[in-house]
């Protein structure tokens, strides 16, 4: 049986715990706290918490199609699922996307991600398109103080608007006289830059997002605690949270320990508009 967000999000009152270094940094799953934030996002997942290290990656191999890698989306595919980026960041910073821009979805016909990405799923018969969950957790002393779990399409504007700018960059670049203009996967690059044309210039974006507990705020203010252990939120489109098996849905909606809300969020591509979305909020 697949995995999914609802069923992660009841494992992590499972759980019930924030500590990450003690179970996690310093044994062979990870080797240091970010790491251990992506460790624990796939135990989540998997219910995998009390695993040795070898029963835990057979268990990463039944639920998940892709493990990547810090330079090319997505960090994880859930099996026949979404797809999930993981980011820690200290406070309530801003994202580092680097040079990938933010995304409501992840494409397969992408060029900023890998082949073994593209037919990660082959054996099921493939994908085209997958949903992408961003994670984004505030660690402090070892201890995860923060996670907001929020859908791209509620966070990120359509892949129109970012790439319209990174064209008009290259555009007016290409416009440079004297200069030759090389298409990369990022903006481009500039060669023979110089006189005696031994020089190069090589352009990539990096492209920061706000953190999202910061962009929802207008719907989180009033269930963050500081003094909260562990705040974990979860933002979705309703109509994607009535996606899930009732089961899954009856498994969040039971559960004690977890408050689920109606709430209307800004649009991303246009906020006078209010989209209908689902908040899961689980504190300890």
């Amino acid at each position: 049986m697949k995995s999914n967000i609802l069923k992660a999000m009841n494992n992590i009152t499972v759980y019930g715990s924030n500590e990450l270094l003690r179970f996690y940094v310093g044994n062979n799953r990870a080797n240091n706290m970010g790491d251990a934030l992506e460790v624990f996002v796939k135990d989540i997942f998997c219910n995998s918490f009390s695993f040795s290290d070898e029963e835990a990656l057979e268990k990463y191999s039944e639920t998940f199609s892709y493990l990547g890698n810090a330079s090319n989306p997505p960090d994880i595919i859930i099996r026949g699922g979404d797809a999930i980026e993981v980011k820690k960041i200290e406070g309530f910073s801003s994202l580092a996307l680097n040079s990938s821009h933010p995304k409501q979805k992840i494409h397969n016909d992408s060029t900023m991600i890998t082949n073994a990405c593209k037919h990660c799923e082959d054996d099921i018969g493939g994908w085209t398109e997958k949903d992408l969950i961003y994670f984004v957790g505030n660690v402090n002393k070892n201890k995860l103080k923060c996670l907001t779990i929020v859908y791209g399409d509620c966070y990120s504007a359509t892949d129109e608007i970012y790439s319209r700018i990174k064209s008009k960059i290259k555009t007016g670049v290409e416009e440079i006289n004297g200069i030759e203009f090389i298409h990369t996967n990022e903006i481009g690059k500039l060669k023979k830059v110089d006189p005696l044309g031994i020089t190069d210039l090589r352009i990539r974006g990096m492209w920061h997002i706000e953190n999202p507990r910061k962009v929802f705020n207008y719907v989180l203010d009033k269930y963050y605690n500081e003094n909260n252990e562990m705040n974990v939120f979860l933002i979705m489109k309703k109509e994607k949270y009535n996606s899930f098996d009732k089961e899954d849905r009856d498994l969040i909606e039971n559960n004690p320990f977890l408050t689920t809300e109606d709430i209307k969020i800004k649009n991303p591509d246009n906020p006078a508009n209010l989209i209908d979305a689902k908040l899961v909020f689980y504190h300890i």
